[in-house]
């Protein structure tokens, strides 16, 4: 019984399609991550100029606002305690709990003041802070990672990810200048040495900080 096999036409087409579909697959998956990108970097800006517009409003820091509880009564906040500072001094090492010990906190009450003031969205009555577009979160504190004064950091963002927001502010290096990085988020505070470099391993996240 004779057996027919697939001709070198019917192969090609077969091979041609197949590269077609993994090109689309690559190209889509480039798209998203540039779109990710894209958002933390939006992310960054929106709340320099938060701050920058709240000072501007209340010549305070949010969070760290001295007459939050005066100026909000309903939804109600805690105020904080006018030092010029969001937090500890020299930033905090962890990221704050803010759904729990911490809520009270000046780090958390940061996002409170802001959606109160009207100044970025979310629930007013609510001080978790925002998650960024790679399921990350966000948190604005007294320097970090060798960074001093008012320094925003975003977590949970891939080496890729993190390397072209570093490069797109900065120097690309997660050791030098206003943009630092670390993959290790238990380890923000200011004294804390940053990472060599990031790791595009599909594994390592970091979170990279910037100076205000």
């Amino acid at each position: 019984m004779k057996q027919s096999g697939f001709t070198l036409i019917e192969i090609a087409i077969v091979l041609v399609i197949i590269g077609l579909l993994l090109g689309g697959v690559l190209k889509g998956q480039e798209l998203i991550t540039q779109a990710k990108i894209k958002n933390v970097a939006n992310d960054l800006n929106g709340v320099t100029a938060a701050v920058y517009a709240y000072q501007d409003r209340y010549r305070r820091f949010p969070g760290d606002d001295d007459q939050a509880e005066a100026r909000w009564t309903n939804p109600a906040t805690k105020s904080g305690n006018g030092d010029a500072k969001i937090g500890p001094a020299g930033g905090q090492e962890t990221l704050a709990d803010c759904a729990g010990a911490d809520k009270d906190g000046e780090l958390c009450r940061f996002w409170q003041h802001l959606r109160l003031a009207g100044l970025i969205a979310g629930d007013a009555n609510s001080a978790l802070p925002p998650q960024n577009a790679v399921n990350g979160v966000l948190q604005v504190q007294d320097g970090a990672l060798g960074l001093s004064g008012a320094t925003v950091c975003t977590t949970n963002l891939p080496g890729k990810i993190a390397n072209a927001i570093d490069a797109q502010f900065d120097d690309g290096n997660p050791k030098t200048g206003q943009v630092r990085g670390t993959s290790d988020v238990t380890k923000l505070k200011t004294g804390v040495t940053s990472d060599t470099g990031y790791k595009d391993d599909g594994a390592t996240v970091y979170a990279v900080c910037k100076a205000l």
